[in-house]
């Protein structure tokens, strides 16, 4: 399908060559990597000032949107990245995101606290999709809404839905009231906000089984004891084959009794039917230490989705243990593997995101961004890296989201 890319005059760049750009646009989606305070030479700017910081990634955010003819208020999902070493409390930061958006925005969204971020001083990164008709007219949209959940700020709702997308915010095991429910179980708490997505799947007339993209981000650290129960109480909500899957540990969630968010996104035909999808799992391709029912790429409609891809053998090993960059290579040749089975290629991403082991500064990032992006054509798609202290599975380093786009089977 015909792209469109923007990289505004005058906006923040990295300081290394890459060939990802800023905003993608396909069809009717809107794609926007990482947003983030930086200079045109990669400088950090208001360093450690996340309110400062907000407002400008927010103002990015609109530049770059406005580059291809849209505006904030057609944003359907925004993924904030937050420094939080505990002492900040996550609703005042949604409060900075929600004042940068202008009246008549609604979205829906998640903010994923993280110990650092690339480089020193950054702190905050939003990546995020919107959309709109290639006529350029504003997207019709529904909103779903669940009183028994906790309250998100005006300009954000609980999960919306424009055209064939469905888009579920960040899952809370807090309730109306505030009071965080089953603290500290990760799998009580699995089940609550997994029974949240069916509540507002189901006022769409949707259910888990027109879920294609399923997102764990979970209080952990590596290794299969943090990852499988979680892993495991989500699943069974899902029946084969299933949706693409990530599973991400982060140090600690906002509040200490968090244990996991989730969040989603589903498709629907616009007619309410159930759309058919095509999953596909590669031969060559690694796999989990329990079973799952997730597939490594699902193709519905004009979207095409892939889990999160990693160097892994088919007993869930590391392939090239502690090794950033072999392991980065190895993550993208699965996923132009997963890709290839789906009939399109890399030409066909329009945004990739990226969590890797790796502490705050410039080589880790450095390490992996630049073999990332070679796999990619100029211009190619937008993109995110968020460095984490660990990942899922011991010793590996890297895991690779993607999302594309191509014509309808």
């Amino acid at each position: 399908m015909k792209k469109r890319h923007c990289w505004p005059q005058g906006h923040w760049n990295w300081p290394i060559n890459v060939t990802h750009k800023h905003g993608v646009r396909c069809g009717e989606m809107i794609w926007v990597g990482g947003q983030v305070d930086l200079t045109p030479e990669g400088v950090v700017l208001n360093q450690g000032d996340l309110q400062t910081q907000t407002a400008n990634v927010m103002s990015h955010f609109d530049t770059v949107l406005q580059g291809l003819d849209c505006d904030l208020q057609d944003l359907v999902f925004l993924l904030c990245f937050y420094v939080n070493d505990g002492s900040v409390d996550e609703s005042t930061f949604l409060d900075m995101v929600a004042a940068a958006l202008p009246e008549g925005t609604k979205t829906t969204v998640n903010a994923v606290p993280v110990p650092y971020l690339a480089y020193e001083g950054l702190s905050v990164e939003i990546e995020g999709y919107a959309m709109r008709r290639e006529n350029g007219e504003r997207t019709v949209r529904t909103y779903a809404s669940n009183d028994d959940a906790s309250l998100l700020p005006d300009k954000f709702c609980q999960a919306l839905r424009s055209g064939k997308m469905i888009f579920v915010s960040g899952q809370y095991p807090i309730d109306a009231s505030g009071n965080v429910i089953e603290p500290g179980d990760i799998v009580a708490q699995t089940n609550v906000e997994m029974a949240q997505i069916e509540t507002l799947l189901s006022q769409f007339g949707a259910g888990f089984g027109d879920v294609v993209k399923n997102n764990r981000w979970y209080s952990g650290g590596a290794g299969v004891d943090d990852f499988e129960p979680a892993a495991l109480a989500c699943a069974a909500h899902f029946e084969e084959p299933g949706p693409a899957a990530t599973g991400v540990p982060v140090p600690r969630h906002a509040h200490p009794d968090v244990m996991i968010k989730l969040s989603c996104v589903a498709m629907l035909g616009e007619d309410g039917s159930h759309l058919p999808r095509r999953h596909v799992w590669p031969e060559s391709l690694w796999d989990w230490t329990v079973h799952l029912p997730y597939k490594h790429g699902l193709k519905c409609a004009e979207m095409v989705f892939l889990g999160g891809q990693v160097s892994l053998d088919k007993q869930g090993v590391a392939v090239h243990p502690g090794d950033l960059s072999a392991q980065t290579h190895q993550a993208m040749v699965h996923i132009g593997t997963i890709l290839n089975e789906l009939g399109v290629d890399y030409d066909d991403v329009c945004k990739v995101t990226t969590v890797y082991h790796g502490d705050c500064g410039a080589d880790a990032l450095h390490a992996n961004l630049p073999i990332r992006s070679s796999y990619f054509s100029d211009p190619g798609p937008a993109t995110t890296g968020i460095p984490l202290p660990e990942l899922a599975y011991d010793a590996m380093m890297i895991e690779i989201d993607v999302f594309a786009m191509t014509q309808p089977d």
